[in-house]
């Protein structure tokens, strides 16, 4: 990809904009509480699009354009699942974990969980932090490694100095900023996702004549076809991913953080528009790239997005397009540091510390964390051996079985007890790493849909045939 310099000065300052919000957001954050959770003050917009930049990630712009790009229309089923998904999120999960957390001072999910049941809080916290540590450390370094990859195409940067380059970027505002930061970015994040993809196919379309015939003379039958190659497996499987909302941490976080309940619905309205739109627009990215390179098929289908942009726009306005792919990448990475920084001082260091600290000590921790899991993900992401998004769906899959069904249980299952919130959240995790590693017959299926029925099955036989000491 050709490197130019209005490009490079474009892309530059975004960065600076989000380093600026970073700093803006450390003047505001005095305590744990604030940096943690945004002191529960987030507003509906900003409650909305950071739930939806900090969930669909690079594989918004990179993934789902790629993989339409390569096989058609017919993955676009997967969008289907996750807006099922998102919503039921909204309308089941928000209002009631927000109304719990602030009741039981619950600052992270695992201490949520804890507060269900005093009697056993350090074990379901210890244990629900190390579930979420490890996943999200591999779902970080994938981040990295994508971040990566974006400067090395677009700047001719060898992978290491790219690599360093969009750590310290990301990490500088996690870390002075916390949830203020991450928030807001994502919401500018959000909307310069949006329009880069509703802008884009509709520039390129705009300079394409008679786009029907060209549709046709590819001899592509399973471009517009939505069941192409369907199987009710791949169906199923692609469904599943839905469900993984409900135990994703960054984005149970923003419900946690959102102003009062009031907000929810006009924050649902917001965020399932901006998702519903950002998916056609992803959609027909993969479309028209489809089109506009026939001729000269890409090496790797998820840089449609980027190779469009630079073939269709100015370059300065190319180099902000290109900019909301980082973006994508950075709006997910962030939350996820936070969230780890979060687990290891509220649910590991304070339940387990005999002398408690001052809050501002706590605060300066949770800072020094973020670097810490950062540069653990930076050693990972040296060697990017693993796909990209073999990582998000294993680390997807992961959360919402550990945790899914185990916040449903606690929300409407008065039965729900610890001996079975343990035994759920386990089974969860379990199933997943070990579905996983087998394959072929009913093992092809998307580990998150058994994990998700096992653990939602033991969280409620173990809470009939226990009972609570």
């Amino acid at each position: 990809m050709a490197f130019d310099t209005p490009l490079l000065f474009a892309f530059v300052f975004y960065l600076l904009v989000t380093l600026f919000i970073g700093f803006l957001a450390y003047k505001a954050t005095s305590n744990l509480s604030g940096y943690l959770l945004a002191d529960r003050q987030l507003g509906p917009a900003v409650t909305a699009l950071s739930v939806g930049a900090s969930d669909m990630s690079g594989w918004l712009l990179l993934g789902l354009p790629g993989a339409i790009y390569l096989s058609g229309l017919s993955e676009i089923w997967i969008g289907l699942g996750l807006i099922i998904g998102a919503y039921l999120n909204w309308r089941l999960v928000a209002g009631k974990l927000r109304e719990q957390s602030e009741s039981t001072n619950s600052l992270t999910l695992p201490s949520f969980f804890a507060a269900q049941f005093p009697d056993s809080g350090k074990v379901i916290r210890v244990i629900s932090a190390l579930i979420i540590l490890l996943f999200f450390t591999f779902y970080v370094s994938s981040g990295l490694v994508g971040g990566a990859l974006l400067f090395e195409q677009v700047f001719g940067l060898d992978y290491f100095t790219a690599l360093i380059i969009g750590t310290i970027v990301i990490v500088s505002y996690t870390f002075f900023g916390g949830f203020f930061a991450v928030s807001w970015t994502d919401f500018f994040q959000g909307c310069l996702m949006l329009v880069a993809l509703l802008l884009l196919p509709i520039i390129a379309l705009t300079s394409l004549d008679d786009i029907g015939s060209k549709i046709e003379a590819l001899e592509r039958p399973e471009l517009l076809d939505l069941f192409a190659d369907f199987s009710w497996l791949g169906f199923a499987s692609l469904m599943a991913w839905g469900l993984g909302y409900f135990g994703q941490p960054h984005i149970l976080a923003r419900f946690m953080a959102i102003k009062d309940t009031k907000a929810l619905p006009v924050a649902r309205r917001i965020s399932m528009t901006w998702m519903v739109l950002s998916l056609i627009g992803a959609a027909a990215v993969g479309i028209v790239g489809a089109i506009m390179f026939d001729d000269k098929p890409l090496d790797n289908s998820e840089t449609v997005f980027m190779y469009l942009a630079q073939l269709l726009l100015n370059p300065w306005i190319a180099g902000i397009i290109i900019a909301a792919i980082l973006a994508a990448i950075m709006s997910t990475i962030d939350s996820q540091l936070l969230v780890s920084s979060s687990v290891i001082v509220e649910d590991i260091v304070k339940p387990l510390v005999s002398e408690q600290k001052t809050d501002q000590a706590y605060l300066w921790f949770s800072r020094i964390m973020v670097g810490a899991v950062a540069s653990i993900a930076f050693v990972l992401a040296l060697s990017p051996e693993s796909s990209v998004l073999d990582l998000v769906s294993y680390a997807w899959a992961g959360f919402g079985a550990s945790f899914g069904p185990v916040i449903l249980l606690a929300l409407y299952y008065k039965k729900f007890n610890q001996t079975a919130m343990l035994a759920s959240m386990i089974t969860g995790a379990v199933t997943v790493v070990v579905w996983k590693q087998l394959s072929g017959g009913i093992f092809d299926l998307y580990e998150l849909l058994p994990a998700f029925i096992f653990a939602l099955l033991v969280g409620v036989f173990s809470s009939k045939f226990t009972q609570l000491k």
